[in-house]
């Protein structure tokens, strides 16, 4: 039985929601699931734009063949090849045998490693930036954006109706559950936390490439913005390229504190949360986090949000603690920058983490380290309090009440 919503009269989404999945891309916690997004163009040709996943392929050959009523499938738009998005490229052929692709000159090559053996060539129908194909009332032309978040994506832009397919860009994290617009009360603030979960995690290393699609984005006329996961935008448009741009460029959301900690039997936990107090007492918004308890998706989102970050960790074999560590690697490899920076190690006897997350952090574009390491031996002293208000008046100074 089919699920498809109506985009506009000749546009039907045709994806699926996935409600099973708790872990996308075998990484980031889902608890609410995903859409997988696909949209059938009703024209004088019929288009597919993208595909799906193979955990939904059922559902989604359903939803196709009731949007088609009956009608063969002339064209299949290939904007990005991760296989959550492609991976039943070779089922939709066997089942639509006369459709042409079009797609770039990446997907192509990426199309035959994905699908060895299948012959693709009298199926290609191979566009670059600035093409256009008419397929009767509408026009789409071609967009490169490369890098965001792989080298061959790019989207379309549709002149007839201003709708720009996005691929992974402006999309979101969540099961859609019926609701397809972005569009109710207050829906902006409400998805917003799932929206930059998404950019930040899957798209967030490759600012630099998402300010150029950015600036083509912003030379368009938008009614619609369909992405690859989560709601069709047809409000708020300059709202969420605001937030794009800030989170592209590694600009602060807001000046507030982010504070990550891992701590075994307590004490780090003691001290973080001391110092929490310090700051909120001074007008400071905090924003807590136990990395070994909290998905690191979660953090390195509040990383980008926030103006300044706190990490505390016991030292642990010589090390950081495993779970700070897995947080610091991911937050490097998302290429966060401009950040104020605060560190507090914890180590009952030669403590290292102190060191080993400075200099983890330092390879970072444009972050300033507040102060020396806050050095805790098993548990907090007293005397230690001092340095504590120290690191609350600087970064209190510096937010301003």
């Amino acid at each position: 039985m089919h699920c498809t919503r109506k985009v506009l009269d000749d546009l039907i989404w045709v994806g699926v929601d996935d409600r099973r999945v708790a872990c996308f891309e075998g990484v980031y916690d889902i608890p609410d699931g995903v859409s997988y997004n696909s949209y059938v163009l009703l024209d004088e040709k019929t288009v597919v734009l993208d595909t799906v996943d193979k955990a939904v392929y059922q559902t989604y050959f359903e939803n196709i063949e009731y949007a088609l009523n009956g009608r063969e499938l002339d064209y299949l738009v290939v904007h990005h090849m991760e296989p959550d998005h492609a991976y039943v490229i070779e089922a939709l052929l066997v089942r639509y045998p006369n459709i042409k692709l079009v797609c770039n000159d990446k997907i192509a090559v990426m199309l035959k490693n994905f699908f060895r053996g299948v012959d693709f060539a009298d199926k290609l129908v191979i566009v670059k930036e600035g093409d256009t194909m008419c397929f009767g009332r509408h026009t789409l032309t071609f967009v490169s954006a490369p890098m965001v978040h792989w080298p061959e994506v790019m989207m379309s832009y549709d002149l007839t109706d201003k709708i720009l397919f996005s691929a992974d860009a402006f999309g979101t994290f969540g099961a859609l559950n019926g609701r397809l617009f972005n569009d109710e009360a207050d829906f902006f603030n409400e998805n917003l936390d799932e929206a930059r979960r998404y950019y930040t995690n899957i798209v967030g290393k490759y600012g630099p490439q998402v300010q150029a699609v950015l600036k083509k984005a912003a030379g368009l006329e938008l009614k619609y913005i369909c992405p690859l996961h989560g709601f069709v935008w047809r409000s708020d448009f300059e709202r969420i390229l605001e937030k794009y741009l800030k989170w592209s460029s590694y600009t602060p959301e807001e000046n507030s504190v982010m504070l990550a900690y891992a701590s075994i039997y307590g004490h780090t936990e003691n001290a973080a949360s001391i110092l929490a107090v310090k700051l909120v007492e001074r007008g400071v918004k905090v924003r807590m986090f136990d990395v070994s308890v909290t998905d690191s998706s979660h953090v390195v989102a509040n990383a980008f949000r926030c103006s300044h970050l706190i990490f505390a960790a016991p030292t642990y074999n010589a090390g950081i603690f495993i779970k700070m560590e897995e947080l610091l690697h991911d937050i490097v490899n998302h290429n966060l920058q401009n950040r104020k920076v605060a560190l507090m190690e914890n180590g009952s006897w030669a403590p290292a983490a102190g060191k080993l997350m400075r200099d983890m952090l330092s390879k970072l574009k444009g972050i300033e380290f507040i102060g020396e390491t806050v050095s805790v031996k098993s548990s907090l002293a007293e005397d230690q309090l001092a340095q504590l208000d120290a690191i609350a008046d600087a970064i209190a100074a510096e937010i301003g009440r």
